[in-house]
């Protein structure tokens, strides 16, 4: 099996690399149009959900960029 590779964007989205299947809240698969790197919103205002289309820039959405280890 091929990797996929997920990256945090700084202050952006998930930019996700590799061979994936997209599925919507039913599971039907969502056309990626062959591509093989899709950028999924994270700030929650884009129009083209679950994709990015850079909202997150024009209202000034800020996120973590590292992971916080919730191990207890």
């Amino acid at each position: 099996m091929a990797d996929v590779e997920i990256s945090l964007r700084p202050a952006g989205p998930l930019l996700v690399k590799g061979p994936i299947v997209l599925r919507d809240v039913d599971g039907n698969e969502i056309d990626l149009g062959g591509k093989s790197t899709v950028a999924l919103c994270r700030c929650g205002a884009s129009t083209t959900k679950p994709f990015c289309d850079g909202t997150h820039s024009k209202i000034g959405f800020m996120a973590a960029n590292a992971a916080v280890n919730d191990s207890k």
